[in-house]
């Protein structure tokens, strides 16, 4: 163990090493610079340089989700902070393990209220599971080591810490070693387990809800093995990884963030409801009363207690980890479900396999540019791809040719803001090098970070990108629809701020102006060769696909 002094910024390069924190993320700026140079002489250590504080928030937050780990985000003092703030939100809501950090001119200038002067912790709050600041430097390392710890334990999310210029700059002497994670895999008492399964079993109606607290814990074999035994359908929310498999015949998509009344139709009639990893329910117009019928049974089961019952009464809430709580479920109801309870589950799921297959049979290729688009990439990777999903209104149609089938395969936008799809699809493929990673978005939503296929061309990071282009905020058409509808007022033209078609947006050109390659995609003939240069070109690529 090296306790001999060094200054804090050279010190710090290596409390990161030591977490396995090697890559940083970020935008430089001059409260940073000597930490930056350090960087910069550092071995073993890298910055991944993107062109605003945004962008670079994104692609860290892809790279935490592909490698299923932490990242390092710095950002420059306030103004660096302020302009990340919104994809930060994202990774609150979606808990990625963010480690950010920022610095300042010094705490010797703290009672100067100098330029840029600003409360660096009380901005990064709200969006942060964790914020301090150093002033100390004898405790350096070891507040960076308390919030790996805190960004790594579940609930997962980002924390920040402020790092003063000045101290950085004090010799420091603190020993290197990695943060200590406490491990989570919390079983349920047998008792707790009993009384859940006692609940669920005589449900002749019953409803799984599912979050991404299943694919943190890698539950998915046994969220399907429950969800068979119980013939239940499984329905995602708040859910941006996989879950349970696209193909699976009790899978039933996305309750949708918008609003609660649809929830509330999804499962307004079941008896018997169990929700994993996930909170009930995360829409922007969420249903005030419980959206669950009178006297079914519920049961939560989550390591994040904070959400078990928060907004609606539940029968049973276990705090633990979902994977060792579900195994245990199978186990019990394998025991304890009568031979007609057994076969009226089975019968849920026959008529749920009959009713994929139909369907499958039923949706014909409808030869729009994207669709053929979708079926030809799909043909030519056998679906092994990594997909980035910020496609929104075309997802379904995405998702319809490269269906989340593989836990890692597939990544969706989460936190309801715009443009987490191209910084996201650079991080994972920075994080997957030998994999084929294809980020979709839409033509509003790439437009808050293009910027990213300036990074992935700097840093040779290969990701390729696809425009959903449709000229318009599609989803706010949709939604205010909705609103029309709701309060009997007649549909007429949207409003102009949804509409992206004047002037036309080159975004080929734009590909090309930051380094990287594009095309354009206005007829379904054009499609085919589009995948087939997309895929042959050795660096970043670029396919804007009319809508």
């Amino acid at each position: 163990m090296n306790t001999e002094a060094t200054p804090g910024r050279e010190r710090l390069i290596e409390q990161f090493k030591a977490d396995g924190l090697n890559v940083m993320f970020g935008n430089p700026g001059t409260v940073e610079q000597g930490f930056l140079d350090a960087v910069d002489a550092a071995a073993d250590f890298r910055y991944v340089l993107a062109l605003q504080e945004t962008v670079a928030a994104g692609i860290a937050d892809g790279y935490a989700r592909a490698t299923g780990g932490a990242a390092l985000l710095q950002l420059h003092s306030g103004v660096g902070l302020g302009n990340g703030i919104g994809m930060l939100y994202q990774s609150l809501r979606g808990h990625t393990p963010l480690v950010v950090v920022a610095g300042d001119a010094g705490v010797r200038y703290d009672a100067m209220d100098a330029q840029m002067a600003c409360d660096l912790v009380a901005m990064a709050k709200p969006v942060t599971k964790y914020a301090t600041r150093v002033t100390d430097p004898r405790s350096v390392l070891r507040t960076i080591r308390r919030a790996v710890k805190i960004a790594l334990t579940p609930p997962r999310g980002p924390v920040f810490v402020a790092l003063p210029m000045d101290v950085l700059d004090e010799l420091n002497s603190e020993p290197v070693l990695p943060a200590t994670v406490p491990l989570t895999d919390v079983a349920p008492s047998p008792a707790s387990v009993g009384r859940a399964a006692e609940l669920l079993a005589a449900a002749e109606r019953p409803v799984v809800l599912v979050g991404d607290g299943v694919a943190l814990s890698g539950a998915q074999a046994e969220l399907a093995a429950v969800a068979e035994l119980l013939g239940a359908d499984v329905y995602e929310v708040d859910s941006s990884e996989v879950n349970i498999a696209a193909s699976h015949p009790l899978r039933r998509g996305q309750t949708g963030h918008m609003f609660g009344p649809h929830s509330k139709e999804l499962v307004g009639g079941a008896d018997g409801v169990l929700i994993v990893g996930t909170y009930v329910f995360p829409e922007v117009f969420p249903e005030l009363e419980s959206p669950f019928r009178p006297g079914a049974k519920v049961v939560h089961i989550d390591l994040n207690a904070y959400e078990i019952a928060k907004n609606h009464p539940v029968d049973l809430g276990l705090a633990a980890d979902p994977r060792q709580a579900l195994r245990a479920l199978a186990g019990v109801l394998e025991q304890r479900l009568t031979p007609g309870q057994r076969a009226a589950a089975a019968a849920r799921l026959d008529v749920r396999t009959r009713e994929r297959a139909r369907a499958d049979l039923a949706r014909p290729d409808d030869g729009t540019p994207m669709a053929v688009f979708l079926r030809t990439l799909a043909e030519r990777t056998a679906g092994d791809l990594i997909v980035f999903d910020e496609a929104l209104t075309t997802s379904p149609l995405v998702t319809r040719y490269l269906p989340p089938e593989r836990p890692g395969d597939y990544h969706l936008t989460r936190g309801g803001s715009l443009g987490v799809g191209f910084p996201g699809a650079v991080g994972a493929k920075l994080a997957h090098p030998d994999r084929l990673v294809v980020g979709f978005a839409g033509d509003g939503g790439s437009m808050y970070t293009y910027q990213a296929l300036w990074t992935a061309v700097r840093h040779g990071i290969a990701a390729k990108f696809v425009v959903c282009n449709n000229r318009k905020y599609r989803l706010l058409d949709d939604n205010i629809a909705q609103y029309w509808r709701e309060r009997g007022i007649a549909e007429h033209p949207f409003p102009g701020s949804f509409d992206l078609s004047r002037p036309e947006i080159d975004f080929a050109g734009l590909a090309r102006a930051l380094g990287a390659e594009g095309t354009r995609v206005e007829k379904p003939d054009e499609a085919a060769a589009a995948v087939g240069r997309m895929l042959a070109h050795p660096g970043p690529y670029l396919v804007d696909v009319q809508i």
